[in-house]
């Protein structure tokens, strides 16, 4: 009986990466474990704000989210409105999403270091990376 419950829950697992949904492990990403991370907060089209926390990435001293896992509303949101504030540290600040450009992007695929086996796990979801310039 024990094995049969092993291989089920094995099958599922390998399913779930399969399609994205392990992705919904993401939507329950605590603050600040396993590194620093940040809040950011972005207004959908109703004026209406949402809070996702995320890492932050320092490039250079300008500060970099990415959009890893399928479920990016925020991502989208800021894209659409590109005011956004950022809470880091207790502090709150106000930055404008920058979409980077294709070279950057590359670059930061590149240097991230963003293992093999996150994107099982993140449903292949290709990585999007925004700027965030201190307004």
């Amino acid at each position: 009986m024990r094995q049969r419950l092993v291989a089920t829950f094995a099958f599922c697992v390998i399913a779930a990466a399969n399609t994205g949904c392990m992705t919904a492990f993401a939507a329950f990403q605590p603050e600040n474990v396993g590194g620093s991370t940040i809040v950011i907060s972005t207004i959908d089209a109703e004026g209406i704000s949402h809070e996702r926390v995320v890492t932050p990435i320092d490039d250079n001293g300008s500060l970099i989210v990415a959009a890893n896992h399928w479920p990016r509303a925020w991502y989208h949101r800021a894209l659409a409105n590109p005011d956004v504030s950022v809470t880091r540290d207790g502090e709150t600040t106000k930055y404008r999403a920058v979409p980077v450009s294709e070279q950057e992007r590359e670059r930061l695929l590149d240097e991230s270091g963003f293992p093999k086996v996150a994107y099982v796990f993140t449903g292949f979801a290709p990585r999007q990376f925004l700027r965030l310039e201190p307004q």
